[in-house]
C-alpha cells in the first residue's frame, strides 16, 4: 500500500493527461473542470491519507500475487487470483473499503511432498478517515481495519483480527512525497488462546515523473506473540502508470531482509474510479 500520486504531481499529471473539457469548450465562459487524478493504496505497503471523492466508487485491485516463503526447509507458495479493495466515498473526508481475494491457493513443499489448499481469502474491512486537507502539506488520515475469517484454516487462521494505520504523508521539495505508516494490529497468538500486538513502521519515498510514479519503501513489523517475537523487515519497490486521470496500472515487488519474512512477494495491478 503506497502514497499513489502525491499531492505535487496532481497539477502536472491533468496537464498530461488531459486538453480542455468538451464542456468549457461548447459553453463560452464556463470554467475549465477535470477529474481529480486518481489516487490509491497500492502497489506499495504504505497507505495514502487521501480519500475518495464522496459518491464515487474506487476499485484497487492485484491482477495477480506472488508470494514464496521458506523457513526451516519448508517452502510455501502463496497466489492470490485477483485481490479487489472496493471504496466507497461516504463523505468529504471519508470512505469505507472492502477487501477479498475470490480465490486464492497456498502450496506447501516439505521433504519431496507438496501439499495444496485453495479458497477465497480473509474479508478484510476498512474506515478511512481524512484528518487534514488535501492541499496541506502535511496529510494525515486514521484507518481502523477489521479482518473477518471467511478463509478457510491454512489459508487464514480462522480467527478474527484488526488494527489501526495512520499515514502520515509529507510534500517534500523536488515533488517527492514521504509516506511514513505506523500500525498497531491485534493478532491471535500462535497457540489460538489469546491475542497480542504487532507494531508496523514503513517509510516510503516516491517521487512522479509524467505520468509515472516511483516507490522505494523500508518495512518492519515486531509481532509480540507471546511465544517469541517474530521480527520482520523488507525492502519494497514499485511503479505506477496513470493511463488517464482515473485509471493506474502497476508492478512492485516486496523482498525480505531477514528468513521470517517472505523472501519474495510481486504483483501486478491496476486501480480505476466511478
Amino acid at each position: 500500500m503506497v502514497p499513489r500520486p502525491v499531492v505535487p504531481a496532481a497539477a502536472l499529471l491533468l496537464g498530461l493527461a488531459q486538453g480542455p473539457p468538451a464542456a468549457a469548450q461548447s459553453l463560452p465562459g464556463a470554467a475549465a473542470t477535470a477529474p481529480a487524478p486518481i489516487c490509491t493504496d497500492r502497489p506499495t505497503k504504505a497507505n495514502v491519507a487521501c480519500t475518495v471523492p464522496a459518491g464515487a466508487v474506487q476499485v484497487e485491485a492485484d491482477l495477480a500475487n506472488w508470494t514464496r516463503n521458506t523457513v526451516d526447509g519448508v517452502r510455501t507458495d502463496t497466489l492470490l487470483y485477483t485481490n479487489p479493495t472496493v471504496k466507497v466515498g461516504v463523505g468529504d473526508r471519508t470512505d469505507i473499503e472492502l477487501t477479498i481475494a475470490p480465490y486464492e491457493t497456498v502450496h506447501v513443499r516439505a521433504g519431496g511432498t507438496t501439499d495444496r489448499l485453495g479458497g477465497v481469502g480473509d474479508l478484510t474491512l476498512r474506515l478511512k478517515q481524512g484528518l487534514t486537507a488535501g492541499s496541506s502539506k502535511v496529510q494525515v488520515a486514521l484507518i481502523p481495519y477489521l479482518k473477518a475469517p471467511t478463509a478457510r484454516v491454512g489459508i487464514g487462521n480462522g480467527r478474527v483480527e484488526g488494527g489501526v494505520i495512520v499515514p502520515v504523508v509529507f510534500s517534500l521539495p523536488g515533488g517527492v512525497a514521504l509516506n511514513l505508516g505506523p500500525e498497531v494490529d491485534l493478532l491471535a497468538d500462535g497457540d489460538r488462546h489469546g491475542r497480542h500486538a504487532q507494531l508496523v513502521t514503513l517509510a516510503n519515498l516516491s517521487r512522479s515523473f509524467g505520468r509515472a510514479t516511483v516507490y522505494a519503501e523500508f518495512w518492519n513489523a515486531q509481532n509480540l506473540d507471546p511465544a517469541g517475537t517474530v521480527h520482520q523487515y523488507s525492502a519494497d519497490v514499485a511503479v505506477a502508470y496513470l493511463v488517464t486521470p482515473v485509471w493506474q496500472v502497476d508492478v512492485g515487488g516486496n523482498f525480505g531482509l531477514n528468513r521470517a519474512t517472505p523472501a519474495t512477494q510481486l504483483s501486478v495491478g491496476l486501480a480505476t474510479r466511478f
